[in-house]
């Protein structure tokens, strides 16, 4: 693990209340189009930015990459409805995170644990890749969330973009803050940054990301937490 404490980097502003993006935010044209040709052929789909899940009084804050086509854009729940998901959840019940049986849509009735889960980028994009644009775009909506959650001790990024956007949030260096797997950086003096490879099904079936390394992550976190908990 590493560890760096850069106390002089930007403190996050507060924010006093936190407003998700609308169901029809066009900031990003690309997006709103896309979401739109699938609001046509699949109407009964959420084709909307999804909002994040988990109460905002939360210690940990799971930051993901976007919604999935055929995941969070068809269920309206970060990571729910793909193998991404199906793992996530897995790990978080694992590890005492999350309670209840995972099945794949927004009303199976799993509860998070002092978990609040949520994305960079909140449409979907195009084969799962947003530009530079859309990230920055959608931004203001992650920092505010952050800044919402006053009780937010822990974040886990999944993926560079999700560790990159955080980091923006704060207004670090990204220089100062290399990606890894399992990367662990103290940012703005008080939270804990811990990053993963994104569990994708691509990273797990690669071999790129293995059970024993993505449990590694919860790990680290459950110890961030000062409750470690094991399987």
């Amino acid at each position: 693990m590493q560890l760096t404490d850069h106390s002089d980097q930007h403190l996050i502003t507060t924010a006093s209340s936190f407003t998700p993006p609308t169901s029809n935010c066009c900031k990003c044209p690309r997006l709103c189009r896309f979401r739109k040709k699938y609001r046509e052929s699949h109407p009964h789909w959420h084709n909307a930015p999804v909002d994040a899940f988990g109460p905002i009084t939360a210690r940990l804050l799971i930051v993901g990459l976007a919604p999935g086509l055929k995941g969070a854009n068809v269920s309206g729940r970060p990571f729910t409805g793909d193998s991404a998901g199906g793992y996530l959840y897995q790990m978080l019940c694992r590890f005492g995170l999350a309670t209840g049986t995972y099945n794949g849509h927004a009303n199976d009735g799993i509860i998070l644990e002092d978990v609040r889960i949520t994305n960079a980028v909140r449409c979907v994009p195009p084969k799962n890749k947003p530009t530079a644009f859309e990230a920055a775009s959608c931004r203001p909506f992650l920092k505010r969330e952050i800044a919402a959650m006053a009780n937010l001790e822990t974040i886990c990024a999944l993926g560079k973009l999700a560790h990159d956007a955080v980091l923006r949030c704060f207004g670090c260096r990204l220089s100062d803050y290399p990606f890894a797997h399992r990367s662990d950086y103290l940012i703005a003096g008080k939270y804990q940054l811990i990053s993963s490879y994104h569990c994708s099904r691509y990273n797990t079936q690669t071999g790129r990301l293995t059970d024993e390394m993505f449990s590694s992550i919860f790990k680290d976190i459950t110890i961030s937490l000062g409750a470690l908990k094991t399987d």
